[in-house]
Order: C-alpha cells, then structure tokens, then sequence
C-alpha cells in the first residue's frame, strides 16, 4: 500500500502539467512578495520625521490653546475706557508718543494695547498731578517761608518732576527686569546646551528651558515661552530671534540670538556656539559681581565714619572720662 502511494506522488510529482503548475505558483508568490517587502519594511528614519512632524503639531496647538486661555483670562487686557477716552481726545500719541516707548514697554514687561494707552496717559496726568500737589502744598497748607517767585519755582519744577516720572519708573523697570534675567540667563544656557545635546528639538529645548528656569527668573521664562509661541506661528525663526533679542535688550541674549539664526540659516551645529556663550555668560556675571565686590570699600567708607568709629571712641575713651570725673 504504501509502495503504490509513494509511486502515485513520484507520477504526479514528475508530470509535466503539475510541475509548470507548481512552477508557476511559486513564481506569482515571488512576485507578490518582491512588491509587498518595500511596505513591510520599518523606515527608522520615515518614523522619527513623522514623530518629529506630529510633535511639532502637537506643540502648535497646545501653545495656541495656551495663548487663548491666557487671552480670556485677561492676560492681554483691553486699555480701559476713561484712559482710552483721554488718549483718543487729545492724539497723546502724536504729540506724547516716542519712536522707542512700545520696545521700551516690552522691555519693561508690558505688552498689549492697554499698556501704550496707560503710559501715555500718566504722561499726561503725572505733570498735572504734581503741579497741583505743589501749588496746594507751597501756597495753602504751607509757604515754608519762602517768596512767591521761590514757591513758584518750587511749582516749576514739581511739574518738571511729574513729566520726567513715568519715563523714571520705566526705566527703574527695565532696569530691574534686565538684571533678573541677566543672573539667570547663564543657567539657562547651561540647560539649553543640555537639551539640544541629548536630541531635543529647539522648541523643545525653549519650553524646557522656560518650565525650569521659572523659579529663578519668571520674566526669562516668560520671554522663552513667549519665543517658542512665536517660532511656532511665524513663518521665519529669524524674525522670532530678533524679536526675543529686541524684547530683553541683552548683549549675551543678542550673542545667542546670533548664534541661533547663523545655525538656522547655514545649518551649523548649534551646541558649540551655545557652550561658549554659556561661559562668556558665566564669567559676565562673576566680572559683575566682582566689580560690585570691588566698589564696596569706598561705599562703606561714610558708613563706618558717621556711625562705627564714634561707638569705637566711645568704648576706648568711655572708661578714661569715666575715672577722671570719678578723681574729681
């Protein structure tokens, strides 16, 4: 039985119709699998730039969520209506406004139209408001003893005063944000550095940066938010640069914003230049604190004379006064 079996396999196997069937069969398996294999085959590379291009999209739309959220918060707040009023009225902008105020404002932190509105409404009031408060202090409550033409000059200048304070406070403003951000501007280089050396992209890399340096300088972290926000919806990164350098007024942050735009546009790596910035940063703020170190002992000159050397005369001499009234 078996015998006539394995002969029936070895006739079919050996007829001509049954191998150019079975032939023919593998060929057409070939074929289909020669043009399946490229569609099976896992790109890496295809892989990480979908990943790349999902997680750039994903970012977009969680900054755009984040933008109207802080929108209907009041974040950007609408200039309010009295001050609106007054500014229109009297064209403040024309003949009030500077060619440098709205940078100068984003220096100093504020943005929107509300801000515009206000300062330039204190520079209308402020002169106001001092000339008034003069001219009720010199002339009703107390005239300090002095002729009309001094209290008039005292009124003069009490009105010169009041123009020149929004423009101070502005600059006192500045002045303050400028040197938050400078202490910890270096840091953030540190991690910046950190974040694009283990892969990150530079969105990444400025959200990152933004998340963690905020316990140190909340105005830095909110001008690296605000320039991801930025490289997200401009169409050039150049333009988000120079705006993000524009906004701190930064020596070091305009050297990186350099750095950041030569890599963007020639595609050089980025890591080196943001290595050696972060060390021209840290050895900025060690020269400055050295130079403030340095200043101190003249400062302190007027301090020890008016207050430490009498308590030092009195404690050496205080015994020898005392004896001597006691021999009297």
């Amino acid at each position: 039985m078996g015998t006539v079996v394995f002969s029936e396999i070895f006739k079919a196997a050996t007829d001509f119709h049954t191998a150019a069937t079975i032939l023919a069969g593998l060929a057409a398996a070939a074929t289909v699998m020669s043009l399946a294999m490229p569609l099976l085959v896992d790109d890496p590379l295809q892989k990480r730039m979908k990943s790349v291009a999902t997680e750039r999209s994903r970012i977009r739309a969680r900054e755009r969520e984040r933008l109207m959220a802080a929108e209907r918060k009041g974040i950007r707040r609408e200039p309010k209506a009295y001050m609106q009023s007054v500014v229109s009225r009297f064209n403040l902008a024309k003949h009030l406004g500077t060619d440098d105020a709205k940078q100068r404002l984003q220096m100093a932190g504020y943005r929107g139209p509300s801000a515009m509105t206000t300062f330039l409404f204190f520079r209308l009031v402020a002169p106001l408001g001092f000339m008034v408060f003069a001219l009720f202090y010199l002339f009703v409550v107390n005239d300090l003893g002095q002729p009309a033409l001094i209290r008039l000059g005292g009124v003069v200048f009490a009105t010169y005063a009041g123009i020149k304070a929004p423009e101070l406070y502005l600059k006192n403003q500045m002045a303050k944000r400028q040197a938050e951000m400078q202490r910890a501007f270096p840091d953030a280089l540190d991690l910046m550095l950190i974040c694009v050396e283990s892969g990150m992209s530079i969105e990444a890399a400025f959200r990152k940066v933004a998340d963690e340096i905020g316990t140190q300088s909340v105005a830095l972290a909110e001008e690296l938010t605000l320039t991801m926000a930025e490289m997200s919806y401009l169409q050039d990164r150049r333009q988000a640069y120079e705006n993000f350098g524009a906004r701190t007024g930064l020596e070091s942050v305009k050297s990186v914003v350099t750095a950041l735009i030569q890599a963007d546009k020639y595609g050089t790596p980025v890591s080196q230049a943001l290595r050696v910035l972060g060390q021209d940063s840290r050895d900025m703020r060690m020269a400055e604190a050295e130079k403030k170190a340095a200043a101190l002992p003249p400062k302190l000159t007027v301090p020890m004379i008016l207050f430490f050397l009498p308590v030092i005369f009195v404690v050496i001499l205080g015994p020898a006064v005392i004896q001597v009234m006691n021999l009297k």
